[in-house]
């Protein structure tokens, strides 16, 4: 074990005063090593414990290395900074999780995956082992949004037992440094289109006669703000595409005068929701555009075919070009009706003549506007910086 480069796994646990379990849980790990002959190390990453759990893990046998920024990410982060090994398993120091089964994970991580995930509900989750709310709503749906989101197949989402190569987590280049570290790490995955594999995994309840850490509402939401900011189409782009569709197909059919369904009849009131439908449906196609031009130039999100073909013209000339086109025709119309206006000296004006050229000139004439101030601000986020 003198040769960092001859060892194969690395054992990381994050740790907060866990006295009463991490002993056990590194025990289980070292057998796992010697019975399986895995040449590897148990690193505990500890973030501040007060309890003596730093001196139990170094009688235990397992490098204890400290942590200063709070947080479970960043202690799982410093644990996989100092691991050696070309594999990592991370696992939580609470005697939850079944250290001395890693074999399913090893023997996926040599197969050549990227990312190898526990799935607890495929292994068994022991009685008492998870709050009933965690184990048929919080995981279940964050789980099920995940998938839906990112594409993926995923069926545990939060397992916190699971294994990749150092080499990869370095990839993923991970940010987030409280519980949604565990979701960013899939994302991750998923985004850059890495092989993921899950093999079933035992939960069993924690050792602990202390609260858990987690906060179940306050963690899962967390979790699914994290979902949703990484999946900035989902967020912002469909849902302003089905805004402006809808603005498009209601404004057209009422335009030219009342439309009567069913003994229903649309009419002014629905033009006027219909350019609202349009205003902020654009405004959140652009929200799609700059979050995700900001995530790839941060390098928080890899780029992508689809996305690069849209950016060859989201540029600042031809945003500017189209900008100007619509707030003319936007003027030209508000003219109009001011010429309309003037005709009857400046009088009663017929509301429903005048009102189907108001609300789509002015509707174009905002479109206008905002393409022209979105491409600036497109220009200054693509600023080339050193």
């Amino acid at each position: 074990m003198s040769d960092d480069n001859s060892l194969e796994l690395s054992i990381v646990m994050p740790c907060l005063n866990e006295a009463e379990t991490v002993a056990g849980c590194i025990s289980k790990a070292l057998t796992f090593l010697r019975r399986s002959s895995v040449n590897g190390e148990v690193i505990i990453a500890d973030n501040g414990s007060t309890d003596g759990s730093q001196d139990l893990a170094e009688k235990a046998g397992a490098i204890v290395i400290y942590v200063e920024h709070k947080g479970y990410g960043s202690a799982i982060m410093g644990g996989i900074r100092a691991a050696r090994g070309k594999y990592i398993v991370m696992g939580d120091a609470d005697g939850s999780y079944d250290f001395l089964n890693l074999d399913p994970f090893l023997e996926k991580l040599r197969e050549g995956y990227d990312l190898v995930m526990g799935n607890r509900f495929r292994g068994g989750i022991l009685p008492k082992a998870m709050p009933r709310l965690h184990r048929y709503l919080g995981n279940p749906v964050l789980s099920g949004i995940g998938r839906i989101l990112f594409r993926g197949t995923c069926g545990d989402f939060h397992c916190g037992l699971r294994g990749f190569a150092k080499a990869v987590a370095q990839k993923m280049d991970l940010h987030t440094t409280g519980m949604e570290f565990a979701s960013e790490m899939v994302v991750k995955a998923a985004l850059y289109d890495m092989r993921i594999a899950e093999v079933p995994t035992t939960l069993s309840p924690d050792g602990r006669s202390r609260r858990s850490h987690l906060r179940p509402w306050s963690d899962g939401w967390r979790h699914l703000r994290f979902l949703l900011l990484y999946s900035p189409n989902w967020l912002f782009l469909y849902p302003g595409l089905i805004l402006m569709l809808l603005g498009l197909i209601i404004g057209g059919s009422v335009i030219s005068g009342p439309l009567r369904i069913y003994g229903i009849t649309f009419d002014l009131h629905s033009l006027l929701y219909a350019a609202m439908g349009l205003i902020l449906g654009f405004q959140c196609i652009v929200f799609a555009l700059v979050g995700r031009t900001f995530a790839v130039i941060e390098g928080l999100m890899p780029s992508s075919k689809g996305f690069e073909s849209i950016s060859r013209y989201v540029k600042l000339e031809i945003g500017l070009i189209v900008g100007v086109i619509l707030s003319i025709i936007g003027c030209v119309g508000s003219f109009y009706t001011f010429f309309i206006w003037r005709n009857v000296s400046f009088g009663a004006l017929d509301f429903e003549v005048t009102m189907r050229i108001a609300i789509p000139s002015l509707t174009v004439l905002m479109l206008g506007v905002q393409m022209i101030f979105s491409s600036f601000l497109f220009g200054i986020l693509r600023l080339r910086r050193r």
